[in-house]
């Protein structure tokens, strides 16, 4: 040891990392790393997040006040990177958004010891702390990827299997592997490439498992989320309606209908509840969008009311929204244990800003259900691929697009850039709109509408990439199943990887949302 310090002398500290802690730990890090060429550091603010997203997975020992040694770790669920991943893709490009606490994974990112003080099992202290928080939070298992930094020295002669061989056997001292090994930790497989500029390892690493022996799996599953998702969806007919609550009997019979299906979603389209506008149309378009948004507080609770009673969540499509003075085209999603969130229609066509003097929402967020994480993006919106590659990076499986079209051009933009995002996001695409017409209604005169379920295009999901269409410009709705598992395969083992294939090291997209 560096530092001769006697027994009595010591006083050993585990605990959390706090933000405060970074330059001490900066500090230690850079000893720790010395022999590595071309080491790179954490951040000041790679350390805050990580303490903020996931306090308790961020864990140190403090000698005497120095910061000893440091272990990082994220929630990660497994499934969606399998054994074929990089340190790149399991920090999420360093941003650590794949950190998710419904994960199934302790995935550890990052673990050293000061050179003063190894020899004083500062690593195994680490290591014990680390498998207590897995047990704490019932994961099945710690995994990280693993450097072999001795390889260098024997890789003319040894094969990395050959070498991993060698150092089970004690032939060969690694001063990382040997150390997890000891430590209860077995070798997945051989990972090329997970660490650039890891020249030690010559870029290899081993992929290392310590499973959890009191993991309950059926006390995991008692909250996990569904395989199968059934989703319904409306295509509604616009037709007057003399009052709210004949606009509220129809909403309720499709509700009714689709839950009769043991359905888990209902999407109902944009602006469906526009036949309200006849009682106003006296008045000019921004006028009369302005005085039925007076019913959508109403209309949300009814909504809130039949998600509960019929156990479905509500997607209720759009409507025009007050927000100090301000017009919105928002709607909400209603979920079936009785809570809500709004959602803002962010693009707004020019046609809505110049009739109603409407404006554009500021937030671009995915949103947890008891079926996992869904996007709802606004007809118009789905048309910037921007906006649900964002959702996608957040672990969204389930884009829903209500939408509003009168000419079938119109319909065509939202139908085949809804595809495009299946595809590029490798998720499921729902869209749901409106048909017939209002002649008594301003800018409202006609629609047009085919409703549809797109898939993404390989194997596993139908040919041409849609899973069910209604018939179009009728009165219907549309029933489809969806399993978010064959997402999952589809991002580990498909044809073509759009999301794990992006050239991050040349481009990314940047969430500036208010939140």
């Amino acid at each position: 040891m560096g530092k001769e310090l006697r027994n009595e002398d010591l006083k050993i500290e585990l605990r959390t990392l706090t933000k405060d802690d970074y330059l001490g730990l900066k500090s230690s890090m850079i000893e720790a790393y010395s022999e590595w060429e071309g080491a790179s550091y954490w951040g000041e603010k790679h350390i805050t997040h990580l303490v903020e997203i996931f306090p308790e997975g961020q864990i140190c020992i403090l000698v005497n006040g120095a910061i000893a040694g440091c272990a990082l770790s994220l929630i990660v669920d497994y499934d969606k990177f399998g054994d074929n991943h990089t340190y790149t893709q399991i920090t999420g490009n360093y941003t650590f958004s794949t950190h998710d606490e419904d994960g199934d994974v302790l995935y550890g990112i990052d673990f050293f010891v000061h050179p003063d003080y190894r020899g004083m099992r500062i690593g195994r202290r680490l290591y014990d702390a680390r498998k207590e928080i897995c047990e704490r939070h019932n994961l099945r298992a710690i995994i990280a990827g693993g450097r072999i930094p001795k390889y260098k020295d024997y890789a003319d002669k040894l094969t990395p299997k050959a070498y991993l061989e060698k150092v089970k056997g004690k032939e060969i001292h690694d001063p990382t592997l040997s150390f997890q090994l000891a430590n209860d930790f077995h070798v997945r497989k051989i990972l090329k490439g997970y660490l650039p500029g890891d020249t030690q390892s010559l870029e290899y690493a081993s992929l290392l498992e310590w499973n959890n022996i009191y993991y309950n799996e059926e006390a995991a599953h008692i909250n996990s989320k569904k395989s199968v998702i059934r989703l319904g969806l409306v295509q509604w007919q616009m037709r007057p309606f003399p009052s709210m609550e004949s606009l509220c009997e129809q909403i309720e019979f499709f509700v009714d209908v689709i839950s009769d299906y043991q359905s888990d979603f209902v999407l109902f389209p944009e602006l469906f509840n526009a036949p309200l506008m006849t009682a106003y149309n006296h008045m000019s378009g921004a006028g009369a969008m302005r005085e039925i948004a007076n019913f959508t507080i109403p209309l949300r609770d009814k909504f809130m009311e039949y998600a509960i009673s019929y156990n479905i969540n509500i997607i209720t499509g759009s409507m025009p929204y007050l927000e100090n003075g301000v017009l919105l085209n928002v709607g909400y999603l209603c979920r079936r244990d009785g809570s809500y969130e709004m959602y803002r229609k962010i693009h707004l066509t020019p046609a809505e800003q110049s009739a109603w003097g409407m404006v554009g929402g500021d937030q671009i967020t995915t949103y947890d259900t008891d079926c996992g994480k869904i996007g709802i993006l606004i007809c118009y919106d789905v048309e910037f691929p921007e906006l649900p590659r964002i959702l996608a990076e957040q672990g969204m499986q389930i884009l829903f697009v209500p939408f509003m079209t009168d000419t079938q051009n119109g319909y065509t933009r939202v139908r085949h850039c809804a595809q495009a995002r299946a595809i590029e996001n490798e998720c499921y695409v729902a869209i749901a709109g409106s048909v017939g017409n209002l002649p008594k209604v301003h800018n409202m005169d006609i629609q047009y509408a085919q409703s549809a379920v797109f898939t993404p295009s390989d194997f596993s999901f139908p040919s041409n990439g849609i899973k069910a269409e209604a018939t179009p410009n009728a009165e219907t709705t549309l029933i489809a199943d969806v399993d978010v598992d064959l997402l999952k395969e589809l991002h580990n083992f498909g044809a073509v990887k759009n999301l794990k294939d992006r050239r991050l090291d040349l481009y990314k997209i940047i969430n500036k949302s208010k939140k």
